[in-house]
C-alpha cells in the first residue's frame, strides 16, 4: 500500500470486514498454503480468511521474496560512523579551492586567459607568454 492511510483504502476496509465476518473472534487462521491450511475442511471459514489475508499481503507488499530482500538490505551492516568523514572534513572539502593558474602546454593551442578577453597564453621557448590576438574587439 502506498502512503495512503488504512482508513482511506477501500480494498483494505473490505478485506478487514470480510476477515471479521469469517473469523468471528476465532483468532488468526493458519498461513495460506501450509499443511495446517490444507487440513482444514473446504467449508471452514478460516480457509477463506487465510486466502484473503494472503491476497491482501500480496497487494500491499508484493511477493514475499522481494519483501525479505528489502528487509535484508534495510538491516544489513553499514560502514561504522567512525569510518565516515566528519562534518568538518566535509565542510573543508566543500570550500572553494583557489583556481589553477592558466598554463600553456607544448603541442597544444594557446589558452584563453580568464578575465582578459582577447588575450592568450602561449608557450614560447619554454616560457609562458601572454599575447593579445589581433582583430579582437575589446
Amino acid at each position: 500500500m502506498s502512503q495512503a492511510s488504512y482508513e482511506d483504502d477501500a480494498v483494505a476496509l473490505w478485506a478487514g470486514a470480510r476477515l471479521d465476518e469469517l473469523l468471528d473472534g476465532q483468532g488468526n487462521p493458519p498461513k495460506y498454503g501450509i499443511r495446517e491450511w490444507h487440513q482444514l475442511p473446504n467449508g471452514d471459514p478460516r480457509k477463506a480468511a487465510a486466502m484473503i489475508m494472503a491476497a491482501e499481503m500480496w497487494r500491499r507488499y508484493g511477493d514475499e521474496e522481494s519483501l525479505l530482500t528489502w528487509f535484508r538490505d534495510a538491516t544489513r551492516n553499514r560502514d561504522s560512523l567512525a569510518s565516515r568523514r566528519t562534518i568538518t572534513e566535509l565542510d573543508a572539502l566543500a570550500k572553494a579551492q583557489p583556481p589553477h593558474p592558466v598554463r600553456a602546454t607544448d603541442g597544444w593551442p594557446p589558452v584563453a586567459i580568464p578575465g582578459r578577453p582577447g588575450w592568450y597564453r602561449h608557450l614560447v621557448d619554454g616560457q609562458q607568454v601572454d599575447r593579445q590576438r589581433a582583430g579582437v574587439a575589446a
